[in-house]
């Protein structure tokens, strides 16, 4: 289930010769003559040339294998408009994040607390070492990129240890069946279903109320009945979920609630 995040797409035409190379960056000037945020990426799934918009700033451009540069250059220019006033929207509701090492973290999803501390004992190597009620972050570089790199890696631990049972226990009880489950930490979606059964989940859901994330473990368990959001799937979902739709809603804003080094921005 994807987050809001903003996206316009158009049909691209691939060509063999001088195409985009993997993680190009391309220049685009906003109508103010800031030059945002973008990156190009490459898919080999895409069909068809996106565009999104991303919370704090950032373009991603993603186009299909063999597509010519000024193809994409037309169409980002074509969208520019588009993209300035989607940029700004999402400015106003999501304001630019405070990227400082967290000295306290709380994780609704489990009712714990932790204070954080930091130390340049570890040498290169930054970890995280867990004390009741406490999280030592130590390294060289422990207050900046590799501290928060760390506190993610130590967050996919809790969400691992806390967000399979719950789904193992949900689909037990609702009589569905997944293949297997995996923990990320995805820009873009809370959770999503595979045609194979593998259930993805965004370790960040531990930072919502618990209702959100049981509703969300259901929207995802009922894909593997449904991978559409047909009738059928809803009427699924509210079986298991009778306030469904009210918790989608909550769930369709809650990123706010996920603290900025939480994220790969």
């Amino acid at each position: 289930m994807k987050n809001r995040v903003s996206h316009r797409s158009a049909k691209a035409r691939p060509a063999r010769a001088d195409a985009v190379p993997r993680g190009a960056q391309l220049q685009l000037f906003s109508s103010a003559g800031v030059a945002p945020e973008l990156r190009v990426r490459v898919s080999t799934r895409a069909k068809r040339m996106s565009i999104r918009v991303f919370p704090y700033g950032r373009v991603e451009v993603v186009v299909p294998r063999r597509t010519r540069p000024h193809t994409v250059q037309r169409f980002i220019s074509g969208n520019r408009e588009w993209i300035d006033r989607t940029a700004r929207e999402l400015q106003g509701r999501y304001p630019r994040p405070d990227l400082q090492a967290p000295a306290r973290i709380e994780l609704v999803a489990l009712n714990r607390r932790w204070t954080v501390s930091y130390s340049s004992r570890g040498g290169d190597r930054t970890q995280v070492v867990e004390s009741p009620g406490h999280l030592e972050v130590r390294g060289a570089d422990a207050e900046q990129e590799a501290g928060r790199l760390a506190l993610r890696r130590w967050l996919a631990a809790q969400a691992r240890a806390y967000l399979a049972p719950q789904l193992a226990q949900l689909a037990a009880h609702a009589g569905l069946k997944y293949k297997r489950v995996q923990i990320r930490n995805q820009r873009t979606r809370w959770g999503s279903c595979s045609a194979s059964g593998t259930i993805s989940l965004n370790c960040c859901l531990l930072f919502l109320a618990p209702e959100l994330v049981r509703y969300l473990l259901m929207h995802e368990l009922c894909h593997t009945r449904h991978l559409d959001h047909s009738a059928r799937y809803w009427a699924l979902v509210e079986r298991h979920q009778p306030d469904a739709r009210a918790l989608d809603r909550r769930l369709a804003d809650a990123w706010r609630d996920v603290p900025p080094w939480a994220t790969v921005l």
